[in-house]
This record gives structure tokens, sequence and C-alpha cells, in this order.
């Protein structure tokens, strides 16, 4: 499997940050398993990374002028798609999904790489847009990224970005119009052109039931209706099965997800003081965390003062006589709940100390890092021992996929023993990685101790089956691999 090429400016670093996810999501939806989707992703993002840096030096060689192409991210998925082809026609297609295997073996991949003019429209209107245009359309729409956060990755002003995709959908319906033009048409599509224009220009026009049967039975007209429409939403899938074509709608349906992810789905997400791009989660965990350790300390404080009074005493006893009640008793020292029981001690009703809850009421079962020394729960480093009585109820396998200067992308998997409703796995990094993105999986990062809980499409694990994320990171001088892996709060056996 080749590797990922080096990036050769901090331009380059920064477009493989953001478009990775992209490329794996896709090449995850195009193969059997997620050892395959990573050779696929790799050896797609090669070969558009080679096309990116061969327009760009041409280019440069005829004064700044150069041939129109897509922006980053649908490039990049056109590529997956031409290496998924040849991994049909070269022997590979075991490792390809079955569908996907029978769609590139039907006539339908030619319409990509046929006739220029014979190519979907979205496809020929996305190339003859200028390139901070269709990228701007591209995020927006396909990637569903929030205006702000597309902004700032195109470097555009945020108070006016919302103004500039209106403009941008309105030059692209005038290309897709001027393409429509131009595409040959059989008599039945022609003698529809002009109505289907009338009706796409006019936000309040109904469409007659004559037009709406030729829709529903011409793939061309339909997807010109979806591009040319200025409402409907269809748009956001014209765009996606223009470009990519197979699995259009579940790489629209997954980006969708990925960005409620990202932002928490339902929650309105203030805006900062630089562009407004919404807030990661690293800040919610460290305030949910935050109110962890006071409740526990809380409760640590007073089981101990419960365990102090005089119960089962005389009334003498509880009038003052005894010396232990002659003063009140000091402000003990704080102290956390340990995850298990000190060997010489025998908890009783009195003394048992509540589980912290999360906000939701359930029973918080990783409350980690909470910074306890204790001698039972962790090691002079902070690394998590397991409970010696009974075997770990999981298994993690730690994968580098690929590393490159300052940063590296890795793949986490877990074997649960037991179903699971919900997950979180935890782990600590010993050279300061610190996490960028994650997919299938949301991130929260306190110093080393880094925390993926389950996104909502991919939460419930049955009993024996495993669950897997990913993510990109940076690393400085050293990146050894992690450790102290727990899931829900359980320390990991790491195989591998």
């Amino acid at each position: 499997m080749p590797d990922l090429p080096t990036p050769k400016d901090a331009a380059e670093a920064a477009l493989f940050s953001e478009c990775w996810d992209a490329v794996l999501s896709y090449a995850d939806l195009c193969t059997a398993g997620s050892a395959p989707a990573t050779q696929l992703a790799t050896e797609a993002f090669a070969l558009g990374i080679g096309e990116v840096r061969a327009t760009g030096a041409s280019g440069a060689r005829s004064g700044g002028r150069r041939s129109p192409r897509l922006p980053a991210i649908p490039l990049l998925l056109t590529a997956v798609r031409t290496t998924a082809a040849a991994w049909e026609a070269g022997g590979r297609g075991h490792d390809l999904d079955p569908d996907l295997r029978l769609w590139l073996n039907s006539d339908k991949p030619a319409r990509y790489t046929g006739l220029p003019l014979r190519r979907p429209l979205a496809l020929r209107a996305l190339r003859d847009l200028q390139e901070p245009d269709a990228a701007l359309l591209w995020l927006a729409e396909v990637e569903a990224l929030p205006l702000p956060v597309a902004a700032r990755r195109l470097g555009l002003d945020p108070a006016s970005v919302a103004d500039e995709l209106t403009q941008v959908r309105g030059l692209f319906r005038d290309r897709c119009r001027r393409a429509q033009r131009d595409t040959p048409m059989d008599t039945e599509c022609r003698s529809y052109a002009r109505l289907l224009d009338a009706v796409t220009r006019s936000p309040a026009a109904d469409v007659p039931a004559d037009l709406s049967r030729h829709l529903a039975t011409c793939v061309d007209c339909a997807e010109t209706a979806a591009c040319l429409r200025p409402q409907g939403g269809g748009l956001s899938a014209a765009l996606a099965g223009g470009v990519i074509g197979w699995g259009a709608l579940a790489y629209l349906e997954r980006r969708r997800r990925a960005a409620e992810v990202r932002l928490g789905a339902g929650r309105p997400e203030p805006a900062d003081g630089e562009g407004g791009e919404p807030k990661n989660g690293t800040n919610r965990a460290r305030v949910l965390r935050g109110g962890l350790l006071a409740a526990a300390v809380a409760v640590s404080l007073l089981a101990l003062a419960v365990s102090l009074m005089p119960f089962g005493s005389g009334d003498d006893d509880a009038a003052g006589d005894s010396p232990a009640d002659s003063s009140p008793v000091a402000a003990p020292r704080p102290s956390l709940p340990s995850v298990t029981p000190s060997p010489s001690v025998t908890p009783s009703a009195s003394t048992t100390r509540a589980e912290p809850k999360t906000a939701s009421g359930a029973r918080n079962s990783d409350p980690e890092p909470q910074g306890t020394t204790s001698s039972t729960s962790s090691t002079a480093t902070g690394k998590p021992v397991p409970d010696r009585s009974e075997p770990a109820a999981c298994t993690v396998a730690y994968r580098l996929d690929s590393q490159w200067p300052d940063g590296f992308q890795a793949t986490v998997s877990v074997t649960t023993t037991d179903a699971l409703d919900t997950w979180r796995v935890a782990w600590s990094f010993p050279d300061g990685q610190q996490v960028g993105q994650m997919w299938d999986a949301t991130v929260a990062q306190t110093g080393s101790r880094v925390t993926a809980t389950a996104a909502d499409y991919n939460s419930s694990v049955s009993a024996g089956g495993t669950l897997t994320f990913g993510f990109l990171a940076s690393w400085q001088s050293k990146n050894s691999p992690p450790y102290g892996f727990t899931l829900n709060g359980h320390a990991c056996t790491k195989t591998g």
C-alpha cells in the first residue's frame, strides 16, 4: 500500500487535514471493510494530490491560467471512484462493496468518463465556476459545513459569506442553463426543454402533470431540474450525484451526520470572536468533567463526615463528652472516590459513595480523567490499572495507518464482550500528541487523556461486536503508541 504523499508546504498540509476525512468516508462506503477502506483512500489521495500538483504546475507555466478543474474535495472523491474502478479491473474487486461492483460493470460509469457534453450537468457546471466559488458551493451544499466554518477555511469574510453563497448559487444555475443548451437531447427531452426552463425560473411555478411524468422517467432532465430549481432541496443531491455517482446519497447522509456530531445535534452553537466558527466539543467536555469533579469531591466529603459521626453512641457521647466531639471536625483534604475500595476497608451502607451522574441522569461509568492519585486506580504515571479480580471485558487494537512530518492518522478498534447501548473509549498519549479530527465518534481531549464518544448512528454494539473509529492527530519529537485504554470506564486488554 502506498504511503500518503508528504505535504510540500503548510498550505498543502492544511489541504491534507481538510480533505482526508471526506476521502476516507467515501472510501469506506466503497469497500467491504476498514482495512480496504484505508488502502483505497490512501491510493486515491495520492492520485488526486498528484493531479492537484500537476494542474498547479501547468497553470504556473501558462502565466497563472489553468484548465478548469474541480475543487480539492470533489476532485479527490472522483479519484476514489477511479481507483475503485482500477481495483475492479485489476482483480481486487473482492475488496469493494458488491453494489459498487455491479455499478462499475454497468454502463453508468461511462457518463462520468465519456464525451464531455454527455457528462452530468452538475459536474460540467461546477467545473465551469471559478475554483473558490465552486469550493464554497461544495462545502456548504455537500459537506454541510456551517457558513462561518466554510468562510474561515476559504479565507472569506464570515459577515458576507451568506450573500456570496447566494450569488454563487445563481452563477451555478446560469452555468447549468448554458450547459443544458449545449447538451445533445432526444426529441422528447427537447420538447420539454423550454417548459422546464420556464418552471425552474419561477420559485412559485407549479410543475405541469406531463412534465412531472417526464421527470419521473428521465434521469438527465430530473438532474437538470434539481440543478436549476432554486427551491426544493435537490441541489445537494444533484451536486454529489453529478460528481461522484455511486453512493452519492449515502455520502451526503454521512457528511450531514458528521457535521451534526461535530457541532452537537440539535444544539445551537455560539460563535467565537474570530469569524464565528462553532467551538469544538473540548470546552463542553471540560465543563462537564469539572462538574463531575466537583460533585465527586462533595460526595467524598459528605461520606467522610458521615463516617466520623458517632452512630450508636449513648446520650453522653451525643452531648459531647467524648474528646472526639469536643470541637468541630476540621475540613478534610479534598479526595476523590477510588475506582475500587481499599482492601483494608469494608464499605458499609453509611459510607457507600454514589456514582456521579451525567447531565442526562445516566450513571457515568467513565468519569476519567479526575486527577485521582489513589494507588488502586492508577499508577504514578496516571496509567489506569484494571481490576485484577475479573478479566477485562474488552480488547483494543490501535493501528497507525500513516504518518508524515508533524501529523499521523490512526484507527482504533474495540471488541466488547457485552452488548452496548452507547460507548466511550478513552486512552492517554505519552508524547503530547493532539487529536485534530475524528470520524465515527466525537472527540474531547484534556491534556494527554483523549475520550472518543459514540456518534448517534453507531452507538449500539452487539455482544462480541467491534466498534471502530479513526482520527488525525499531530505529534512533535516522538509518536509512541497510546496506553491506558478503557471502554465505558473499564480497562481493556491491548492487542497487537
